[in-house]
C-alpha cells in the first residue's frame, strides 16, 4: 500500500507540473494583447490547445491510476486514464493510457491464458489516496503473496456494481470484461451493431468505444470528430462526464432533434404525428412539395418593359423549367438555370418586338443589340418579380413549415389530419429530418456569399499591396545614396522581394480555433468521422437518412435493443435500419451479461415480455441481492407514492420515480424538492421521469406508477432501471404478467 502510494504520489507530481506549465503557457499568451496579427494567430492556437490540455488533465484527476500489469519478465506496468511520461530525456513511460495494446492484457488475461501475466492488481483509490488493492495471481507456479490476493477476481467489478449511483454515468475503464474489451477495440471502419438487453453495459461500451477511436485514430478523426447521438437530452446530461473522465473532449454529444443547426426541438409530436413524418416516404413527399414550388403560370404572366408587354406562357415557362430540372440540383442553385432560360425567352420576344424586318422578317439586331437587351431586362424588377413567382427561393423551414399546415393532397386524409399543424416556430424532434431533407432538396443559391468573399479577398490583396509599396519605397529610399559606396546593401531582401500581395493577404485571414466538434455543430453539411448512436432501435427511416449523410464512410457503431423498441416511428430491424444503406455489409455483436438489474428484479420484468413473445431470453444477471420486488394498490395515487419515495430513498444514491407524464404535476405537488421536466436534474436525490426519459439510465431505488398505462417496452424499461429495490404502486389493475411475477 505504501509503495502504490508513492508511486500515485509520483504521478500527480507530474500531472501537476504539467498542469502549472499550461496554465502559466494560457496566462502568458492572453497577457500578450494587442500583436500583429500573424502574431495573435499563433497565440490563439497556442491558447486552443494548451486549454484542451488543461481540461483533460482536470478531467482525470480523480482516479487517475487503477490498475498495476507485473509481467512474467519481471516488467511492471502501471495502467490509467490517460499516459504519462517523466521529464527526462528519453520520455519514459510512467503510466500507460487504458487504450495501448501493452494495457490489453488488464482487461482479457486469464489463468488459462496468461497472456504473460504473473498478477493483475486493481488499485482503489479515494481522491489522490489509495484505499484498497486486489491482485489477481495468474501464474498459478508463483507462490509469492502481498496480503491483497482477490481469489474470485470480482471484488472490484461487485463494488463497481452494488456502489450508490450519482446522477451521472461513471466509466468502466477499471472494470471492463473481455467481451465488452473486444467490442471497444473493433476496427473502426463499417458498420458494427451492439444488441444488448438492460444492464448490459452498451451505452459504457459505446463511448469507451469513442474514446479508443479517438486513441488509435487521433489525427483522422481530430479533424472530422465523433458524433454521439443519444434518445434524449436528459441522457446527454447523464453521460456527459464518462469522456471527459477518460481525457476526451473533443466529442459531440447531440439529440437528433439538435442536429439541425439553429433549431432545437422543443415542441412535442402525436405518437401518430412522429410515425407519418419518420417514414421513409416522407422524402419524396418533400421532393413533391418542392416541384410544386416550380410553378407554371394560370394562364400567362405579362411583363412590361420598355412600353412593350411580353407575355410569358405556361408552355414558354414549362421549357425553361425542364431545362432547369434537367440539371439535376437542388431547387435554390438550379433557379440560376431557371434564370437564364427566362431572360433568353423575354430576350428572344422583346428582339421579336422590335427587331424584325417587316417586309422579309429578318431580324435587324445584331449579338451586341441582344447582350444590351438582355442586360436591360436583367434590371427590371417586373422580371425578377416573375421569376420569384415561379421558382421562388426557399428556405428549409418556410418549406416545411407550410407543407406541415397544408399536407393536404399530399398524406393520405388521416395522415393528414395526424401532422396538420398551424406555422409555428416550434419544431419537434420528428421535424428535424425532415427540415435535413428540405435543406437537401433546396440546397442553397451561394452566388452573393461568394461574391462577397471575393469582394472582400480583393480588398485585402489590395491592402497587401499597399503595404508592400511602402516596404518597396522605404528600402528604395534607404539604400539609393548607400549602394555607390556598399556593393552589399543592394542585396539585403525585403518583404516585397519575398512575398506576392496574395500570399501576404492570405497569411492575414483570420484562422478559426473552434474545435471540430464546434465547427460541427454549426454546419449542416459537416461529416463525421465515426458515428455513435445509443437506443438506435428507436430512430426512424427519416432519421437514418439525416445520419447517414452525416457519414459518407459508413463508419457507425449502433447500440440497441429491439425488445425495448417505443417509439412508433422506431425501425425496430437491424436489417431494415441497414439494407438501405450497406446492404448486409455490416457486422452483429451481442452483450449477454447483465450487470445492472438484479436477477430478483429481472425476473420479473422477463415476464412482462414473455407474456408476448414466449421464446423472449432476457439477459442473463450477474447478481442477486435477495429482495424481492413488491407491489401496492391503493385509492390514494400522490400520497402512497409519496410514502413510497420515503421508503425506497437510498441514504446514498438515487430514486427515480417512473410515471405517465399526465401524472407527473399531480405526483411533483407531494414531492418536497424532486425535480422533473424536458431536462430533470439527475443528481438530486429524487428524480420524475416518464418512461421514455428513463431510457440508458440507471438508479439505485426505482417506483414505477400506474404500469398498467404503459406498452410492454415502456413497461420493460421502467421495471429494469434499478440495482437494487424496485416498487410498484397503481390504482387500477397491473398488467396479468406483472402481477403473477409479483405474485
Amino acid at each position: 500500500m505504501r509503495h502504490e502510494q508513492e508511486f500515485i504520489d509520483g504521478l500527480y507530481a507530474r500531472v501537476d507540473a504539467l498542469r502549472d506549465a499550461a496554465e502559466a503557457s494560457v496566462t502568458e499568451a492572453l497577457a500578450q494583447g494587442d500583436t500583429p496579427r500573424q502574431a495573435r494567430l499563433e497565440r490563439d492556437i497556442r491558447v486552443a490547445e494548451r486549454s484542451r490540455l488543461l481540461a483533460a488533465l482536470n478531467a482525470v484527476d480523480g482516479s487517475l491510476c487503477f490498475g498495476r500489469l507485473d509481467l512474467a519478465d519481471g516488467t511492471v506496468h502501471h495502467i490509467g486514464r490517460i499516459g504519462l511520461r517523466a521529464d527526462d530525456a528519453e520520455r519514459t513511460p510512467v503510466l500507460i493510457d487504458w487504450r495501448a495494446d501493452v494495457a490489453r492484457p488488464f482487461y482479457l488475461a486469464t489463468g488459462h491464458t496468461p497472456m504473460g501475466l504473473r498478477r493483475r492488481r486493481h488499485i482503489s483509490t479515494r481522491g489522490r489516496r489509495v484505499t484498497s488493492l486486489h491482485d489477481e495471481i495468474l501464474d498459478l507456479g508463483d507462490t509469492t503473496r502481498t496480503g491483497h490476493e482477490d481469489p474470485t477476481g470480482d471484488a472490484v467489478l461487485l463494488a463497481a456494481l452494488n456502489s450508490a449511483r450519482t446522477g451521472r454515468m461513471s466509466d468502466i475503464v477499471r472494470t471492463i470484461q473481455a467481451d465488452q474489451d473486444r467490442i471497444i477495440r473493433a476496427p473502426h471502419r463499417g458498420v458494427l451493431v451492439v444488441e444488448g438487453g438492460p444492464g448490459t453495459g452498451k451505452t459504457a461500451v459505446a463511448l469507451h468505444r469513442a474514446a479508443y477511436l479517438l486513441y488509435e485514430h487521433r489525427e483522422l478523426l481530430a479533424k472530422r470528430a465523433v458524433l454521439i447521438v443519444g434518445p434524449n437530452p436528459a441522457f446527454l446530461g447523464y453521460i456527459g462526464e464518462v469522456l471527459p473522465s477518460l481525457g476526451e473532449t473533443g466529442v459531440l454529444l447531440s439529440t437528433v432533434g439538435e442536429l439541425y443547426p439553429g433549431v432545437r426541438a422543443t415542441a412535442k409530436d402525436t405518437p401518430e404525428a412522429a410515425a407519418v413524418k419518420g417514414r421513409a416516404e416522407m422524402a419524396d413527399v418533400l421532393a413533391a412539395v418542392v416541384r410544386d414550388r416550380q410553378a407554371l403560370p394560370d394562364p400567362v404572366v405579362a411583363i412590361e418593359h420598355e412600353r412593350e408587354i411580353l407575355m410569358l406562357d405556361d408552355g414558354l415557362v414549362n421549357v425553361a423549367r425542364e431545362r432547369a430540372r434537367a440539371a439535376k440540383l437542388p431547387h435554390n442553385v438550379a433557379r440560376e438555370h431557371f434564370e437564364g432560360h427566362i431572360l433568353n425567352t423575354l430576350t428572344e420576344l422583346y428582339a421579336e418586338r422590335i427587331g424584325t424586318d417587316p417586309y422579309d422578317g429578318s431580324c435587324l439586331l445584331d449579338a451586341g443589340d441582344l447582350t444590351q437587351i438582355r442586360d436591360d431586362l436583367a434590371e427590371n424588377p417586373e422580371v425578377w418579380a416573375a421569376i420569384d413567382r415561379l421558382w421562388p427561393v426557399l428556405t428549409p423551414q418556410q418549406l416545411v413549415a407550410d407543407f406541415l399546415a397544408a399536407p393536404d393532397g399530399y398524406l393520405a386524409p388521416e395522415d393528414a389530419d395526424a401532422v396538420r399543424r398551424p406555422v409555428t416556430r416550434a419544431w419537434t424532434e420528428a421535424d428535424v429530418p425532415l427540415l435535413d431533407e428540405a435543406a437537401e432538396l433546396l440546397g442553397e443559391d451561394d452566388r452573393a456569399a461568394r461574391l462577397r468573399a471575393e469582394r472582400e479577398r480583393e480588398q485585402r490583396v489590395a491592402y497587401a499591396q499597399s503595404v508592400l509599396d511602402v516596404s518597396y519605397a522605404s528600402r528604395t529610399y534607404e539604400f539609393e545614396d548607400k549602394e555607390e559606396d556598399d556593393p552589399e546593401a543592394s542585396e539585403v531582401l525585403a518583404a516585397h522581394d519575398i512575398i506576392d500581395a496574395e500570399r501576404f493577404a492570405e497569411r492575414h485571414e483570420e484562422a478559426d480555433h473552434r474545435s471540430a466538434a464546434e465547427r460541427a455543430a454549426a454546419d449542416r453539411t459537416w461529416t463525421f468521422g465515426h458515428i455513435i448512436v445509443d437506443e438506435a432501435q428507436e430512430l426512424s427511416p427519416m432519421a437514418w437518412r439525416l445520419l447517414m449523410r452525416r457519414c459518407p464512410t459508413r463508419s457507425m457503431t449502433l447500440v440497441g435493443d429491439p425488445a425495448q423498441t417505443a417509439e412508433e416511428a422506431g425501425v425496430g430491424s437491424w436489417d431494415e435500419i441497414l439494407r438501405p444503406y450497406v446492404e448486409d455489409r455490416w457486422t452483429h455483436t451481442r452483450l449477454g451479461v447483465n450487470y445492472r438489474t438484479p436477477a430478483e428484479i429481472m425476473e420479473v420484468a422477463a415476464a412482462v415480455v414473455r407474456a408476448e413473445d414466449p421464446g423472449f431470453e432476457p439477459p442473463r444477471s450477474v447478481r442477486s441481492t435477495g429482495v424481492r420486488p413488491w407491489a401496492r394498490a391503493t385509492g390514494d395515487l400522490p400520497g402512497a407514492v409519496a410514502e413510497a419515495v420515503g421508503e425506497l430513498t437510498p441514504a446514498e444514491g438515487r430514486l427515480a420515480v417512473i410515471a405517465p407524464r399526465e401524472l407527473h404535476r399531480a405526483l411533483a405537488a407531494r414531492l418536497d424538492g424532486v425535480t422533473a421536466g424536458a431536462e430533470p436534474d439527475l443528481t438530486r436525490p429524487v428524480v420524475l421521469l416518464d418512461p421514455r426519459q428513463a431510457k440508458g439510465l440507471e438508479f439505485d431505488s426505482v417506483l414505477v406508477v400506474e404500469p398498467g398505462r404503459y406498452g410492454t417496452s415502456d413497461l420493460y424499461v421502467a421495471l429494469t432501471r434499478a440495482t437494487q429495490r424496485l416498487g410498484v404502486v397503481h390504482t387500477g389493475d397491473l398488467p396479468k404478467a406483472l402481477a403473477d411475477a409479483l405474485a
